[in-house]
Formats: C-alpha cells, sequence, structure tokens
C-alpha cells in the first residue's frame, strides 16, 4: 500500500481533536506523528491490528476499578484520554468524543492491560449535551427495534456519572478467549483521511458522500448488505443523526468475505438547540432533513443505483416503523441501569416530528419545482456534530 493510502489508513485509528494533542504532549510525540502515537496507544486499536508485542506469560490481564475508582477514571479522561501514562494500558479509538475501551469480565467493568483486547466501548456523560447517554442509548434500541442491525447497548452508572456501554462487535469470544476481527471504516476503505469524513468539510478535501459509500459496498458488499447501508442512511435522516459520517459505517472483514458491520453512534442531533442541523452526507444535493421531498430521494436512489419507487417506499416504511416503534425503545431506555432523563422526551418528539415530515414531504400533492423549496435557512448550530470538543 503507497504511502498516501497507508498514512490516512493509519491515522484513522486515532483519536482527534484534543484528546490526540493532549495524548501526543503526555507521550512527547507529535500528534502528527501517526506511527510514533501508535506506538505508543496502538495495542488495542479498532479491528484486528495491534500494535506492539503479544502480551507475556505472567503478565495482569486486566485491572479493576473498585470503590469510586471507575468514577474517577471517567472524570479523568479529558486529561488522560485512554488512560494514557498508565502502565501496561495502550489503547486507542477513533473519534472527538470521550470514551474507553473496557472489557466485562464475570459481568464487572476491568481495563485491558498488556495488548489484552477490550470488549465494549464505555461512553460517559456529555456535559455539553445533557442526557447523551441515553440520546444515544434510544436511537441505538430503536434501530434494533426495527429491525436493523445494531451493536448491543446498556446503560450505567458509576457514582454521580453515567454512561453508555457498547459491545464491541470486533471482539469475539472464541474456545482460548477473545479474538480481534478485522474492521474498516468507510474512510479507511475509501483512502481519506480523518478530517474528511463529514463530506462537507473545512480541509478543502471533499469528504465520501452517500453515493462514494455506496460504491464502496458495492465492491465489497454482497446485495442484502447494500440495502442494510441504504436502510442506516434513512434512519440517520429519520432520527436526525447530523453526525452519520463516512467513518461511522464500517465493514467487518475476513476468510468468508466482507460484510457491513453494525451500526452505532446514532443519536438525535436535533434534540439540542446549538447543535448544528445539517446531515453529515447530502441526500439528492440537500443536507436538511426537514427540506427533504421526492425528488431529492429519487436523486439519491439515481446517484446510488437503486430503484427510485423503492427507495421512496422503503423511506416511508422505515418512517412508519420509526412512529411505531420510538416509545417503546424510550420505554426500554428508562429500564436500563442509568434509567431515563429529561431529555428523552425530546429526543421522542423531535424523532416523531421528523418521521412524519419526512412522510409528508413525500407524499405532498403540491411537491415544490425542480428549484423551489431547494433553499435552506441558515444552519445556527454552534458546533460541527454531537461529537465536536
Amino acid at each position: 500500500m503507497p504511502p498516501a493510502l497507508f498514512t490516512p489508513w493509519l491515522a484513522n485509528l486515532l483519536p482527534e481533536g484534543p484528546a490526540l494533542t493532549t495524548i501526543g504532549q503526555s507521550a512527547g510525540v507529535s500528534p502528527g506523528d501517526v506511527l510514533g502515537i501508535l506506538e505508543m496507544i496502538g495495542h488495542d486499536t479498532a479491528g484486528a491490528l495491534s500494535i506492539g508485542g503479544p502480551a507475556k506469560r505472567g503478565q495482569p490481564s486486566y485491572s479493576k476499578p473498585v470503590g469510586d475508582q471507575l468514577e474517577r477514571i471517567i472524570n479523568d479522561l479529558l486529561r488522560r484520554p485512554f488512560l494514557v501514562g498508565t502502565e501496561g494500558v495502550s489503547m486507542s479509538l477513533a473519534g472527538a468524543q470521550e470514551k474507553l475501551p473496557v472489557a466485562l469480565v464475570d459481568g464487572e467493568i476491568v481495563i485491558p492491560l498488556n495488548n489484552n483486547p477490550s470488549t465494549h466501548i464505555l461512553k460517559p456523560d456529555n456535559t455539553r449535551l445533557p442526557g447523551s447517554v441515553q440520546n444515544e442509548a434510544v436511537c441505538l434500541t430503536l434501530a434494533k427495534m426495527i429491525g436493523l442491525n445494531v451493536a448491543n447497548v446498556t446503560t450505567g452508572l458509576a457514582g454521580a456519572r453515567t454512561y453508555l456501554l457498547v459491545e464491541r462487535y470486533d471482539r469475539v469470544m472464541k474456545a482460548d478467549g477473545w479474538v480481534r476481527l478485522h474492521q474498516e471504516d468507510f474512510c479507511q476503505a475509501c483512502g481519506k483521511p480523518p478530517s474528511s469524513k463529514y463530506e462537507h468539510n473545512q480541509t478543502g478535501l471533499r469528504g465520501p458522500g452517500l453515493p462514494d459509500l455506496f460504491n464502496g459496498a458495492k465492491q465489497f458488499l454482497p446485495p442484502q448488505d447494500q440495502l442494510a447501508l441504504l436502510d442506516a442512511a434513512i434512519l440517520n435522516v429519520l432520527i436526525t443523526n447530523v453526525d452519520s459520517h463516512a467513518k461511522n459505517y464500517s465493514i467487518l472483514i475476513s476468510g468468508a468475505g466482507a460484510r457491513l458491520a453494525p451500526l452505532y453512534d446514532l443519536m438525535c442531533g436535533r434534540a439540542w438547540d446549538h447543535i448544528t442541523k445539517n446531515m453529515a452526507q447530502d441526500i439528492g444535493g440537500k443536507n436538511r432533513g426537514r427540506y427533504l421531498f421526492r425528488r431529492h430521494w429519487e436523486r439519491l436512489a439515481e446517484a446510488c443505483g437503486f430503484n427510485k419507487r423503492m427507495l421512496v417506499q422503503r423511506v416511508i416504511s422505515l418512517a412508519n416503523q420509526v412512529l411505531t416503534k420510538v416509545d417503546d425503545a424510550a420505554a426500554a431506555v428508562q429500564s436500563m441501569p442509568a434509567g431515563g432523563h429529561y431529555g428523552m422526551d425530546q429526543v421522542v418528539k423531535e424523532i416523531k416530528s421528523q418521521a412524519n415530515a419526512t412522510i409528508s414531504n413525500i407524499r405532498a400533492v403540491n411537491q415544490p419545482d425542480s428549484t423551489e423549496g431547494d433553499e435552506e435557512p441558515e444552519d445556527d448550530g454552534e458546533l460541527i456534530s454531537p461529537a465536536s470538543p
């Protein structure tokens, strides 16, 4: 693989933003030194790649937080992302959100040590996004309820902190222990750096749009997984997930072939006023879910090689399923260990509003012509996405 492809591929294994800067400072390595950073934190990354020697016999496999240690670890993540500098700890995840790879042993959360694999991802609550844990749990639970392939999820409490606990789909238990599975996100598959994960970004390098994702899917994935990717793209519009960039879609790769990875990182962006309303990828040339009409979905179908009528029917079908199941999803999250949050009502309200608007816009008798209605209001969101620092 030439450096022009290999370096961005590796960079997509690293965290982004302040977390990467902090890790570089702690390790005494430039944040731009991809290999240098991975040498420090690359024992446990996304997929099967592990940089560093195997665990030696006699070394501890895990460290179990006791008492209020887990709460203190969560509170310290901003200062010490991925517990950098802790003896025996070397792990990395992509993205800008605070998160921590962990493992479950006998139902208890532990910290992997000495190149042992994590099995779950812990995502703590976010003070800038109140109710983020329950928001994401509702969206993931809803997606599973309507039949999409989704990572298993629950919530938890650590003192005063709440967290989302997501089961890793790139780990599997075998007879001799946990095994890492190879995966690539669509930024890696498309040869794009992580800074270009959004279709429209400020790097000067256009990121992957949905037609790019489907072009890649047609090369590697079976037809049923191409339809699963379409369902995922539709769902992200219906739940107003403005963070559905190329790194939030992934491919699992094995000797038997490739398949679309389960969905993860699903959020209702409209639950917060200060979040951008712009979607991560255009739908038929438009990036606002409230302003999508039949022609925009038909343009998407044409660009991605789908039957127009079939795609429009699929949008309506999924929207109706969302309306039927979103209350059940919220009730399921309410019963999880972290309980509910006052923001859940807004999540349900916004998802229902978007699903109803999607159906109404598609079925509108007087569809705007090719130019009318394509102008969108200026985005007043302060953040690029819910994952922004």
